[in-house]
Order: C-alpha cells, then sequence, then structure tokens
C-alpha cells in the first residue's frame, strides 16, 4: 500500500441520477427520486477514487463502514457531485468524509470506511465463509 495523499485532499465523483437510481423495493417503487441506498453506494465510490490509487496490484479495498445523512430529494436526471475529503488514514485503513450536491443544494453528508488488505487474504476470507 502507498499513500500519495495529505489529509485533507478531494477527490469529485459526479454521477447522473437514473430510473436505475430509485427508491424500489421487492413490492414497488416507493419514490421515482434517487434512493438512499444508491446514493450510499456511490457515496462509497467516491471514497474508493482514494483506494484505487493507494492500493498495490496484489491488494484491494474493501469497505467496512458508511454513515449517510440524506439531507434533501435529487430527482431523476439531475447530476450529483460527490466530493470526497481524505480525513484519515489509519495503518490500511481510508476514511473520508463526502458531500454531495445538486448545484447548492446539498443532498447528503456522510463517512465511508474502508481498508486495504491483500487480495490473497480476501479470497481465503471468502472460501472460508463459503464452506
Amino acid at each position: 500500500m502507498k499513500n500519495p495523499f495529505k489529509i485533507g485532499d478531494i477527490k469529485e465523483y459526479r454521477h447522473l441520477v437514473t430510473e436505475a437510481d430509485a427508491a424500489k423495493f421487492a413490492s414497488d417503487e416507493v419514490h421515482n427520486v434517487y434512493s438512499t441506498f444508491a446514493l450510499t453506494r456511490d457515496a462509497e465510490w467516491a471514497g474508493r477514487l482514494f483506494v484505487l490509487e493507494m492500493k498495490d496490484e496484489d491488494e484491494e479495498g474493501i469497505g467496512t463502514a458508511v454513515t449517510v445523512t440524506h439531507h434533501s430529494p435529487a430527482l431523476m436526471g439531475q447530476e450529483v457531485l460527490f466530493t470526497a475529503t481524505l480525513t484519515e488514514v489509519n495503518k490500511n485503513e481510508v476514511v473520508v468524509d463526502f458531500t454531495a450536491t445538486v448545484g447548492d443544494r446539498l443532498i447528503s453528508s456522510g463517512k465511508t470506511w474502508q481498508k486495504i488488505l491483500k487480495k490473497e487474504k480476501l479470497d481465503k476470507l471468502f472460501e472460508m465463509l463459503s464452506q
């Protein structure tokens, strides 16, 4: 694992809200807006942008926690800007604060945690759990 970043560095990710992001469950659609679970997926991706540049070829990142506060809805067709700010690197753990906005409107805020582990270690863990 390498760390070319300093605390406070920023990564941005833009996501266009589509029907695939709607708040739908097994029974039916709840709201035709950007769902909290899709927003959480994209927040984790924004944090992963740091991990992609930190992990070595024989390593992989794995999410360990996410906190999300959903402040305001994003509508179909709106572009959401995720701003991920590196807040901590503790050994192999990468901690990122994020905000998600549509224009000047805050959609969401929160934090993601990811660990960088050897792929071999992850493969062994997944194999053990599948037995």
